[in-house]
C-alpha cells in the first residue's frame, strides 16, 4: 500500500452538518487500517488525512466518496506522499 495525503480546504458554502458525517467516514477508514493520521488545521480552514491505498486511482476514489467531497463543501486534493 502507498500513502496519499488528502488535503481538504473548506469552501464558503460549507454545511456544518456534514462535519460529523466526514468524521464518521474517517473513523470507518481508520477501523479498516486505511487512515494513519488525520486532523484539522488550527485556523479552521480545513484539514488533511494520510490514506493508505493501492494506487492514485483508488486513493482518489476513496477521497471522492468522503462526505466532505460529496457535499461540495470542501476542495479536496489527493497527493501521493513519498514519506520515509
Amino acid at each position: 500500500m502507498n500513502r496519499y495525503l488528502i488535503l481538504l480546504i473548506r469552501l464558503p458554502h460549507l454545511d456544518p452538518a456534514v462535519l460529523p458525517l466526514h468524521l464518521a467516514f474517517l473513523d470507518g477508514l481508520r477501523e479498516q487500517g486505511r487512515v494513519e493520521l488525520s486532523g484539522g488545521f488550527s485556523d479552521k480552514s480545513g484539514g488533511a488525512y494520510l490514506l493508505h491505498a493501492a494506487d492514485l486511482a483508488e486513493a482518489t476514489a476513496i477521497a471522492h466518496s468522503d462526505p466532505a467531497h460529496v457535499s461540495g463543501g470542501w476542495h479536496i486534493t489527493v497527493y501521493e506522499w513519498l514519506a520515509s
